[in-house]
């Protein structure tokens, strides 16, 4: 393996990168650094996210820069403002030691006017993101006519964005015989467009295969009934202790749902999707790159460009409609050499789909287990007696009010410590697990499926209070009067028991949603209290109705037409 030195890299910037701590190039890096330092070379490069893409054009393109030529000589173009500030941001440390050398980063969302002056004082290389460019052109504020360099960072991400024409407008404003350089994660037929249009007999630079989930990811799906996604996400969040991810959903309602959803259950989590304002979307990703959040539910949208170091998971809660999307989703986690784990939560229909981003990223996906209540609760357990193991003691901090301590647990012996230490910081947890029960992985369809699905519309005509099926051993079944056109979600009728009924948190088994009503069981003990608070309060705009379900007439129908039954009856006729 080449060291820096050796692809080229000039001494400023050698001194530069050096502190950062790069110590030898990553495989994106050394193929595309030398090839770029030469003249007239264009390059489209495809290669994951995380695999140090931005050190790859960076240090080739700081290295070419005039400083005495206070112009733009190189334009990146990416697809949003926090990928923007990320490259910006880099390309000013690689840039250290290079003295005069300025780089501006040009976005929606902050004030035009302070971008426009930073123009005026002159600049090196702009790092911006297409809409804003736009309009600095389209005020004349900005003078592309020297540019020696067009990047496109994450060209798919802005090709799915939309961005195609914005790109177009923004090329026709750079002199023809600029090198371009098109860095991607997947290679769809717009970027081949591109490249044939703008480009002339350009290098290609493939890291692994084209399309190529990212090597060190590690793919899962979990098989779920529809109505247990939830507590599949949750069981996977508590079976995982050190858990810093990202969990994509399909659309912004969905989005803020579950995020709500986890944090009335305690969970260090928050959203990221299109409704919120710039400010809101910083405030999150700040407290999330500082990890004071540990999950980011967002959509595919709000989280494109999205730059942050070290995730362990990314969970797919709605798998995406197209592969390529899944592919960026995954290349999220396991970068810079680090590993990562790729979670799919899928129910029976979108088994297909798996097979698909197979084909696509050329790996195969692992079928997950749900892990039952006892795995996790080991599992946090353990995870938590190593912290304890490793945990940092300052000794002159402490040293003043250990006495006191000593003398305070003196009555207690070490086994007594550990076991309220451990009941204090997970009470919570073994409560909630220790009745929850195994969740059903859902059945394949059989061969009988026209009598299963008979026995389903049976129970569809059955209106009322009917359940279809009997209660659980050791659950009571309830009837409540709201269902799918109220927008009733499994998540909803959670948030309802968690925000109406005082006292310790309610067990819940199996929620059935139907169109205008649904059902949902609690445990026995639980069933009173359940009625008592939730009866008659109000929700979705409705006065909420919650009572006993009748058993299901279709037991005692089914016990009448067993062949002895139907001869006993055949008897008394004659």
């Amino acid at each position: 393996m080449k060291t820096f030195e050796e692809l080229g890299v000039a001494p400023q910037i050698l001194r530069a990168i050096s502190e950062m701590g790069y110590e030898s190039p990553m495989p994106v890096q050394e193929e595309v650094i030398p090839y770029l330092l030469g003249n007239n070379n264009e390059v489209i490069a495809l290669a994951q996210t995380g695999t140090g893409k931005t050190a790859a054009f960076g240090l080739p393109i700081l290295q070419q820069i005039n400083v005495n030529q206070v112009q733009p000589q190189a334009v990146i173009l990416c697809p949003t403002r926090e990928l923007c500030l990320q490259i910006a941001d880099d390309l000013n440390d690689y840039s250290k030691y290079m003295d005069k050398l300025k780089v501006l980063p040009v976005y929606g969302g902050s004030s035009i006017e302070s971008q426009i002056r930073a123009l005026k004082r002159g600049v090196h290389i702009v790092v911006a993101t297409p809409g804003r460019l736009i309009d600095l052109i389209n005020r004349k504020t900005v003078d592309l006519r020297l540019v020696r360099d067009v990047i496109l960072d994450e060209a798919d991400e802005m090709l799915n964005m939309g961005f195609s024409e914005s790109i177009d407008e923004i090329l026709s404003h750079v002199p023809e015989t600029r090198n371009m350089l098109l860095f991607s994660a997947t290679m769809p037929a717009e970027i081949a467009r591109i490249t044939k249009k703008y480009m002339h007999n350009p290098h290609e630079i493939v890291i692994g295969r084209k399309n190529e989930g990212a090597k060190n990811v590690r793919h899962i799906y979990y098989m779920v009934n529809a109505k247990d996604k939830y507590l599949v996400l949750k069981r996977l969040a508590d079976y995982n202790p050190h858990i810093y991810g990202i969990i994509f959903c399909r659309t912004r309602k969905e989005t803020q749902e579950i995020a709500d959803a986890l944090v009335k259950d305690g969970y260090s989590a928050d959203s990221l999707h299109g409704d919120l304002s710039q400010a809101q979307r910083d405030y999150v990703m700040q407290r999330f790159r500082l990890r004071n959040i540990r999950l980011l539910v967002a959509t595919d949208v709000a989280a494109r460009g999205l730059d942050v170091d070290d995730l362990s998971h990314i969970i797919n809660y709605g798998l995406p409609d197209d592969a390529e999307s899944y592919t960026h989703r995954s290349g999220r986690t396991g970068r810079a050499g680090k590993t990562g784990t790729s979670i799919a939560i899928v129910h029976l229909k979108e088994k297909h789909k798996i097979r698909e981003i197979e084909k696509n990223i050329n790996k195969k996906f692992e079928q997950g287990v749900i892990p039952s209540g006892k795995e996790i609760c080991e599992k946090q357990l353990f995870g938590f007696a190593d912290q304890l193991e490793k945990v940092k003691v300052n000794e002159e901090e402490i040293q003043g009010i250990m006495p006191a301590i000593y003398r305070r647990l003196d009555w207690l012996d070490k086994e007594d410590i550990i076991k309220r230490l451990i009941s204090l910081e997970f009470n919570r947890l073994i409560d909630y697990y220790q009745d929850a029960g195994d969740i059903e992985a859902p059945q394949e369809r059989k061969a009988n499926e026209k009598g299963n699905r008979e026995k389903r519309g049976r129970e569809r005509t059955n209106t009322g209070q009917a359940t279809g099926r009997n209660s659980e051993r050791g659950y009571a079944r309830l009837f409540i009067n709201l269902g799918k056109t109220d927008g009733l979600g499994p998540q909803n009728v959670i948030g309802l028991l968690n925000d109406n009924i005082p006292g310790r948190k309610i067990m819940v088994g199996r929620i059935d949603l139907m169109k205008n009503f649904s059902f949902f069981e609690v445990k026995e003990s639980d069933r009173d209290r359940v009625i008592q608070y939730l009866d008659g309060t109000k929700a979705f705009g409705r006065r909420i109705a919650v009572e006993q379900a009748q058993e299901s007439p279709f037991e005692d129908r089914k016990k009448n037409t067993e062949p002895g039954n139907r001869k006993k009856k055949d008897k008394r006729r004659k």
